[in-house]
């Protein structure tokens, strides 16, 4: 059986963190839930993409990649217009597509990807029978937002004709995309929601960076603040690194892969004594657990993973851009898993306090969905099973005897005969 699964990745590393979650759990539940071996592809466009280990028989494509620009997107470094680059990304996904043959083909977030690139390979897929997932994440925007964004790709009916299913990676009882109108209704129709993509959830691999060993971090108590890929992390690093950690406390500061170089460094140089500060380190979600306490962005790789543990939590969502963070962190608040507070609200005193208030008391989040990278296989292997049904029936209303003074005759393309698999 052959997965493939598509990011856009235009900022952050969310939607291919998510979609390596998603094939660590298909690779290891499918084979049990159909008697069939599994291996897939992973779409991105990240170059960050290549450090991420995959499951035995997975592997990545990275496509040239994009960045966020005033009124949409800009090639991230290839020498092309953006209308070239969509026409190379929409050819190299519709070639991949077309050799792989997927059975089953999710999409993160954008439908159709960037301009439309997708809309070909996903007629492609679903015309050799392969079924089409929208997978997304259980906080969207305001609906305002959203309800723009669906128009722009030619209306939530037209995304429900291109998809069979709608997963929402989230758990309705905190946040319900259905209900606020960001999901409408002819995609609510195709939608179920699976809990917090949370448990059992594969790692990042890799060791902790040689930085982290040598603060101590490990053999101490310590408390962490870490900020995503860190594009968007500045802010809240500049108030976090001035924080004092609670007596007998170190404080780690991770910043993420994709914090400015400058900005780093002005970071490093600025932490005390009890402060350490490094760029990256492979076991993000090891480090949370660890902790006494964390502080984060409100991301919903950060967040899903942060849900698995008992760990306290202050989640400052990023400012600007989308409303997504904000909402999700007060929603998660308003279910008692965090504690959040706005940017605007917070200084380094505040977060002191909140550091020796909530240090090593730990937090029960044992009322929220967390079992999601359980549930999607399971729905995997019932959507593959019911195109399998379908196209057995085709093939036996095909194959059976025509009627008297009938004939049957059916074109077969030399790519239908010919196509390596």
């Amino acid at each position: 059986m052959r997965i493939a699964l598509f990011s856009h990745d235009s900022l952050g590393l969310g939607h291919l963190r998510r979609n390596r979650a998603l094939a660590f759990a298909l690779a290891r539940d499918l084979p049990a839930l159909t008697g069939r071996e599994v291996s897939g592809l992973l779409i991105a466009s990240s170059p960050e993409a290549a450090r991420f280990d995959l499951p035995t028989g997975w592997d990545w494509v990275i496509l040239p990649g994009v960045t966020p620009a005033a009124g949409g997107y800009a090639p991230r470094a290839l020498a092309s217009s953006m209308q070239g680059l969509r026409a190379l990304r929409a050819a190299a996904i519709s070639a991949i597509l077309d050799q792989q043959r997927p059975e089953l083909f999710i999409v993160d977030r954008h439908p159709f990807g960037i301009g439309g690139e997708l809309a070909e390979a996903i007629d492609q897929v679903r015309g050799h029978g392969c079924r089409t997932v929208l997978g997304l994440r259980e906080v969207l925007d305001t609906p305002s937002v959203v309800d723009a964004e669906w128009e722009k790709v030619g209306g939530p009916a037209h995304v429900a004709d291109s998809f069979d299913e709608v997963w929402i990676y989230g758990d309705a009882d905190v946040y319900d995309p259905r209900s606020t109108g960001e999901v409408p209704a002819s995609l609510a129709a195709k939608a179920v929601t699976t809990g917090y993509l949370s448990q059992d959830r594969a790692d990042d691999g890799g060791d902790k960076p040689a930085g982290v060993e040598a603060a101590g971090i490990g053999a101490q108590l310590f408390v962490l603040t870490c900020l995503g890929g860190g594009s968007d992390g500045g802010s809240l690093a500049t108030i976090a690194v001035d924080a004092r950690p609670p007596d007998g406390h170190r404080h780690l500061i991770v910043t993420g892969p994709q914090m400015d170089a400058e900005e780093f460094d002005r970071l490093r140089a600025r932490a005390g004594a009890d402060t350490t500060v490094i760029r990256h380190c492979d076991d993000i979600p090891g480090l949370v657990a660890s902790a006494e306490a964390v502080v984060c962005m409100g991301g919903y790789n950060t967040l899903a993973e942060l849900m698995s543990t008992t760990t306290p939590a202050l989640v400052v969502p990023r400012k600007g851009h989308r409303a997504e963070q904000p909402r999700r962190a007060f929603a998660l608040s308003a279910a008692g898993a965090v504690d959040a507070r706005t940017i605007d609200s917070l200084s380094a005193d505040v977060l002191s306090e909140w550091f020796a208030g909530r240090a090593g008391r730990l937090t029960d989040r044992s009322h929220i969905d967390l079992t999601g990278l359980a549930t999607v296989p399971r729905l995997a292997a019932e959507l593959i099973a019911g195109a399998n049904t379908e196209r057995h029936s085709t093939v036996a209303d095909l194959t059976s005897e025509p009627a008297a003074g009938t004939t049957t005759s059916f074109p077969t393309k030399s790519e239908e005969t010919s196509h390596a698999v």
